[in-house]
């Protein structure tokens, strides 16, 4: 353990302190057992009954599915195709395109395909330099810091963050800058000879472009947009030489640029030819339970299972053979849009917390409360759980059977250990009910098995390949897609003979700087960026109720550089509010003496007026359609 800026952090690779305080929640008073028709306990039957007689008064794209990135492979691909078949509804999304859309976008313009590590975790052992672009794995998932252990780290981080402090190299731009970092990053390593010509012949297509672009960021230009010095970007650079991984984060992605900014990454790693090689490599990290896996089956609004696009007519034949129908709606509305979408009258949840973790959350609140039907599947009573006119209770992960897909494509087997409280029941019953009431009397199994065996069919030919992984298989192997039949070995490493796209070449994406949408100004002077801490998870719905983690961070902060705060009138440990245009969020103040004296950042796992989504920006990225979560003007004032 060690103490930075006043913050208790673990050692490198020590168990997540949200892990071993996991248990608890099984226990909590808090935990639902009954579901409730505004407020009141009710039967089971009578939940079901009267969500599926209302949804049956709407038309099919009246009514919203939104899903979440902690769900098993097969909720997941449940939800998608309840959506579809027994809703026929286009309106489904779910929260990971808040997580890591924009790098699955730009991975996929690059490579051909999104699979977020294309080599296993255990590779990373063998690097030299591993660069992480607005990844804080040392409070995030604290175990994976074990396989960096052997690396030289170049940390990019506004804050100098715990893994930052482990760093090389810390490169701290300001806010909504990264991508100007990384172009200066590639004019050096083409100016210093250290690009790999030959694979860039041979393997890629379209550098010339980029380096039309990169060319006009000279290091000392890229020092005054970015605060980052010349001499550090050449240290950088020089480290990435030899056996080097990329590793991009929400950092890089949760902006209205996000998905350029990580293709400025990618860029980067083509021109010192890392992606495709045993040894190095490009690669993005999860943000949520199932993170992979959660977005490859069918619950997000453009895709079908298998990561098959849903405006693909072969994609869309395969799956509607599989699920025994003759027509699907087309493509619906990303995660905010839908969030926000005033034609929407009734609306599903299930494993998310949106009131909390959307952006403008204030918005989000008067929305939702305003919807004809909030239907809500949850173990906790959470904040958007509380604004439901009927509530699911439904099983959490030590209570179900199922698989997740890790950051590095590996299907897990979770495996029930013990039963749920009396009037609990999974995700997959409550589909299966609702499906069954609203005519669809087959096709929604509730046993997790017999679900991935459809899945299995579904995703055969697709990108995303389960069609040759069976339980049976998971006993006894560890097996990352695509695994296209039952004696394929698995592909724990993708792109070393060609990439994804027809010609096998990868691409570089020619992108250019354009900073935040929302430059600060002399009303709202300070920029503000968001993240997590190490013991609270996403909304806090969960981690807020267990005991420890609560303790150790029992409110919402602000971290502000003390001079920073002495020109606002703020003391240590007081009260600030923290005004964006969109709204005020009051918090206590932490003086961080290495935080940018331009940035604020705030947690945003906590409700109320706490909300650090009351401040952020909804701007959306014009291809991954994810919001700029990471920068917004701010000012300070004291409460």
């Amino acid at each position: 353990m060690s103490v930075i800026d006043g913050r208790v952090t673990p050692g490198p690779g020590g168990l997540c302190q949200k892990g071993w305080t996991a248990g608890e929640l099984l226990r909590h008073p808090g935990r639902l057992t009954t579901p409730m028709i505004h407020g009141t306990p009710v039967s089971w039957d009578e939940a079901l009954d009267f969500v599926a007689e209302r949804i049956r008064s709407y038309e099919p794209d009246e009514v919203a599915v939104f899903g979440g990135g902690g769900l098993t492979n097969e909720k997941a691909y449940a939800l998608g195709k309840f959506a579809r078949v027994a809703l026929r509804t286009s309106q489904i999304d779910y929260n990971g395109r808040f997580c890591m859309s924009s790098a699955a976008a730009a991975g996929t313009k690059a490579f051909g395909l999104d699979r977020g590590l294309p080599f296993p975790l255990t590779d990373l052992r063998t690097a030299d330099t591993v660069l992480l672009a607005g990844s804080n794995p040392a409070e995030t998932m604290p175990p994976f810091l074990r396989h960096l252990e052997g690396a030289r780290l170049i940390v990019i981080d506004p804050r100098r963050t715990p893994t930052a402090e482990r760093a090389t190299v810390h490169l701290q731009p300001a806010p909504g800058t990264d991508l100007a970092l990384a172009l200066g990053l590639l004019h050096t390593a083409v100016i210093e000879g250290l690009i790999d010509k030959e694979y860039i012949s041979s393997r890629t297509t379209g550098f010339d472009d980029a380096w039309r672009i990169a060319a006009q960021w000279w290091p000392e230009h890229t020092e005054r947009v970015t605060g980052v010095s010349a001499a550090d970007q050449r240290a950088a650079v020089k480290l990435l030489a030899g056996r080097s991984y990329i590793l991009t984060g929400r950092g890089s992605e949760q902006h209205a640029s996000g998905t350029d900014t990580v293709s400025a990454f990618i860029n980067l790693a083509l021109a010192l030819g890392l992606p495709g090689r045993t040894g190095s490599g490009y690669g993005c990290l999860t943000g949520q339970g199932n993170g992979q896996g959660g977005r490859e089956h069918g619950q997000k609004a453009d895709q079908l299972p298998g990561y098959r696009k849903i405006d693909d007519p072969v994609a869309r034949q395969h799956v509607m053979d599989v699920w025994g129908v003759s027509e699907l709606p087309g493509p619906g509305r990303s995660a905010y849009e839908l969030l926000t979408a005033e034609d929407v009258k009734a609306m599903l949840v299930f494993g998310s917390n949106p009131l909390v973790s959307a952006p403008r959350s204030s918005g989000i609140a008067d929305r939702l409360g305003s919807l004809d039907l909030l239907v809500v599947a949850d173990f906790v009573m959470s904040e958007t759980a509380a604004l439901a006119d009927v509530v699911f209770p439904v099983t959490q992960w030590a209570e179900e059977d199922g698989t997740m897909t890790n950051l590095e494509g590996r299907i897990i087997r979770r495996r029930k250990a013990l039963d749920p409280p009396d009037g609990v029941r999974s995700d997959l019953d409550v589909l299966n009910g609702l499906a069954s009431r609203l005519g669809v009397p087959t096709g929604f199994p509730v046993v997790p098995q017999e679900v991935f065996e459809e899945l299995r069919r579904a995703s055969a030919g697709g990108l995303a390949d389960y069609s040759g992984i069976t339980y049976e298989r998971l006993e006894d192997e560890q097996l990352h897609w695509p695994v296209p039949s039952t004696d394929h070995p698995g592909t724990p490493r993708l792109f070393l003979d060609r990439f994804a796209h027809a010609d096998g070449l990868a691409r570089f994406v020619p992108v250019d700087h354009r900073g935040p949408a929302e430059p600060p100004d002399e009303q709202f002077p300070l920029q503000a960026t968001t993240g997590r801490v190490l013991q609270h998870y996403q909304s806090g719905a969960q981690t807020r109720r267990i005991g420890e983690l609560l303790k150790a961070v029992p409110e919402m902060y602000v971290e502000v550089h003390p001079d920073t705060a002495a020109r606002a009138g703020l003391e240590p440990d007081g009260l600030a509010h923290v005004v964006s245009r969109r709204g005020r969020v009051t918090a206590v103040v932490r003086c961080v003496p290495s935080m940018r004296a331009d940035a604020v950042f705030l947690p945003f796992h906590f409700p109320g007026e706490g909300r650090a989504n009351l401040l952020t920006n909804p701007v959306l990225d014009p291809t991954s359609r994810m919001p700029e979560f990471k920068v917004c003007a701010v000012r300070l004032e004291r409460a």
